[in-house]
């Protein structure tokens, strides 16, 4: 098992990886490993894994997401607990025992912040790869090396420290996910690319901004009025430039002739 184990000594000796370790540490989980070629020493185990599988996955759910799937498990988890004796104070069912105890267990921190971690580099395109997929990033971001954290959702890029990019995780072949703001200083020099540039193509602004955009396209230097509006976004936030386009268009406000 390399996603937790690096070496492997005589008896129940590990060598464990240090991430697998850190996620014990915070979840106060001592690993106690299987003896090699031993394989009825996992049987308590697995017979637990068909029960839960049987008692909570029979038949095959379906979801729209794991926070839905979450939040199900945990009605489930609870009636089964108020439903079932506890082993040992047969008189008492596992959730009034969990309640009795419950002051005296260690307050949990949290989830463990569970990724892989992989150095990269950003193409001249402002993307980078992984795993048959690439995202964008900042296009500050290119030239240097940055760490790509994957997490089984998402995808969050690192550039000293700094997050430069973060995407829903594509599980697709070849795929490219942009983020159309890592392009605001490229479309400064670039104006052009806002109308057929692979980042814009199927970009949705909000609705006063998709309505001044809209209408600049009619205008000469449309694109690069837009550019400029859009290149407010990072200084003065998404929601004041709506709204000042929202004002404008309420006003019928154009720019004058030259």
């Amino acid at each position: 098992m390399k996603t937790a184990v690096e070496a492997v000594f005589i008896g129940k000796e590990r060598l464990y990886n240090r991430r697998f370790l850190q996620m014990c540490s915070h979840y106060l989980v001592h690993p106690v490993a299987c003896t090699p070629a031993s394989s009825w020493e996992k049987g308590q185990v697995e017979n637990q894994v068909g029960l839960v599988r049987e008692q909570f996955f029979t038949p095959r759910l379906r979801v729209k997401s794991l926070e839905e799937l979450n939040v199900w498990l945990l009605d489930k988890c609870v009636a089964y607990a108020k439903a079932h004796s506890q082993p040992e104070q047969t008189a008492q069912t596992v959730w009034q025992m969990f309640e009795a105890e419950r002051s005296s267990l260690v307050r949990y921190v949290g989830p463990f912040d569970g990724f892989h971690s992989v150095p990269a580099s950003v193409s001249k395109t402002c993307t980078v790869r992984f795993d048959n997929s690439k995202y964008s990033v900042l296009s500050t971001a290119v030239g240097r090396p940055v760490e790509l954290h994957a997490y089984a959702n998402r995808i969050v890029i690192k550039q000293d420290g700094v997050t430069v990019a973060e995407h829903q995780r594509s599980f697709g072949r070849g795929d490219t996910v942009y983020d159309p703001w890592h392009y605001i200083l490229v479309l400064a020099r670039k104006p052009g690319a806002l109308r057929n540039g692979a980042p814009f193509r199927e970009w949705v602004l909000p609705a006063a901004m998709e309505k001044v955009r809209k209408r600049l396209k009619s205008v000469d230097d449309g694109d690069r009025q837009m550019v400029t509006i859009l290149g407010c976004v990072p200084a003065d936030g998404l929601a004041a430039v709506e709204a000042a386009c929202q004002e404008a268009l309420e006003h019928g406000v154009r720019r004058p002739p030259a």
